[in-house]
């Protein structure tokens, strides 16, 4: 079931045009990449192999442009099952219905068969690593189903522990002790965790600063949306009075947040995940990656939530690229562009990974770092000819059909544009069912 671990432990890539992004993207033409044992061994052209050497796979590459696997640093994975289900609504309306309504009837089959789905929606479109903010924690049996899903799909994530918005009674700090403790024991595995509280934006004080003290406590970075109110005006300000401003934490959005909590984040060693497709779509407020640009602020691009938007990476790049040229200083005219192609493409890999605090495992194809990587088809309509700006062709052109080859850790998850997943069709079917059913019951 699911997709195949085997994998040969040397693969060389041979001769694709590879896409580097850090410490900022650069075009590579005509360059092999050798992995071994799921980490990149070497980078460079005319790898010496020896023909005879059975344990090395080669793939030819002349006509693939190779780059660093997608990390999505802001997902609600678990919403796949609800795909565009709320397109034309506000943020009002998808709060009622999607995670006041729809969610509390979610059983654990139903999350487990979201996070399936929105795993494997991730490996198809590239997206390596993900951050699943879940707040869909309605018992123990919900968290190890989300959890069990994504070691199912294969995919590099941080389960971000998240409490049910519309729910206090599942606000229970022993169900996280014991998430952490049985599934994830260490750093080290393909899947970490985050505590994923409501946060000062919208809880008071002492529940915000009980979940910051539980993420100390047990080791955890912290995720969490902000914005101006409605609790706290000046979340990040709000945070540093009580002694609770972390370095390594993500903040997400953030559009009505004015400089001065901007600056915060910087100074704090924090980072923010945009969702650019979405804050659009629902009005969070003027763009955000020419602010963060400037603020000097780590930033990652996120799909955030299918049920209103794409959950391709493509797509946000181009919606985060669009929109900052517009920066939305209110005077009614454009600026100049801040944020170019390549600043984009480091926001959808290196600088995505560094949000997450896996600048050291993804998001480059530095030596030592692990095989997360995506091939697209240099030789396609929609991309061909791509030699004048290779990177502005996978921003701007590029999309999921062009995916060729996924990789993570060194294993193909994804090949000859199929995904190699054996289960595939029960995946379908099984979520067309709990689609259907979530909303008869409503």
């Amino acid at each position: 079931m699911g997709i195949e671990r085997h994998h040969s432990p040397r693969l060389l890539l041979r001769g694709g045009l590879v896409i580097d992004t850090a410490p900022h993207p650069v075009v590579h033409p005509h360059t092999d990449v050798l992995v071994e044992e799921g980490r990149i061994a070497a980078v460079g052209r005319g790898l010496p192999i020896d023909e005879a050497d059975t344990g090395l796979e080669v793939i030819d590459a002349r006509e693939l442009i190779v780059l660093p696997g997608f990390v999505d640093t802001h997902r609600h994975v678990w919403q796949a099952v609800l795909r565009s289900a709320a397109v034309d609504e506000s943020l009002d309306s998808y709060l009622g219905r999607i995670l006041g309504d729809l969610s509390g009837r979610f059983t654990p089959a139903d999350v487990y068969t979201g996070n399936l789905l929105g795993a494997l929606e991730c490996l198809d479109t590239g997206v390596t690593t993900v951050q699943d903010f879940s707040h869909v924690q309605y018992s123990p049996e919900h968290s190890a189903a989300a959890v069990e899903a994504l070691e199912e799909a294969g995919i590099r994530a941080v389960f971000g522990y998240g409490y049910p918005v519309f729910d206090d009674t599942a606000r229970r700090a022993d169900w996280v002790r014991d998430v952490r403790t049985k599934y994830f024991p260490s750093r080290e595995a393909l899947l970490t965790m985050a505590l994923a509280p409501v946060g000062p934006s919208f809880a008071p004080p002492e529940t915000v600063r009980e979940d910051w003290l539980l993420a100390r406590e047990l080791g955890l970075p912290i995720a969490v949306h902000v914005t101006a109110g409605p609790v706290a005006m000046r979340p990040i300000t709000a945070l540093q009075e009580q002694g609770l401003l972390t370095a390594g934490t993500l903040y997400v959005h953030g559009n009505s947040l004015p400089d001065s909590e901007l600056r915060l984040i910087a100074e704090s060693g924090g980072a923010v995940a945009i969702t650019p497709a979405i804050e659009a779509s629902m009005r969070f407020g003027a763009p955000m990656a020419g602010r963060l640009r400037r603020a000097g602020i780590p930033t990652g691009l996120g799909a955030d939530a299918v049920t209103s938007a794409p959950g391709d990476m493509f797509s946000q790049m181009r919606a985060a690229l669009m929109s900052s040229h517009f920066d939305g200083n209110g005077d009614g005219e454009a600026d100049a562009p801040t944020v170019k192609a390549a600043d984009v493409l480091r926001m959808a890999t290196a600088e995505g990974a560094a949000a997450l605090g896996l600048a050291d495992e993804v998001g480059s194809l530095g030596i030592g770092k692990r095989a997360d990587l995506v091939l697209l088809r240099a030789d396609a309509l929609n991309l061909a000819p791509v030699a004048h700006d290779p990177i502005g062709a996978v921003v701007t052109a590029a999309h999921p059909g062009n995916i060729d080859t996924v990789l993570v850790d060194g294993r193909p998850v994804k090949r000859n544009g199929q995904l190699l997943y054996g289960e595939l069709g029960n995946v379908l079917n099984t979520a067309h069912r709990t689609a259907e059913r979530l909303v008869a019951a409503g």
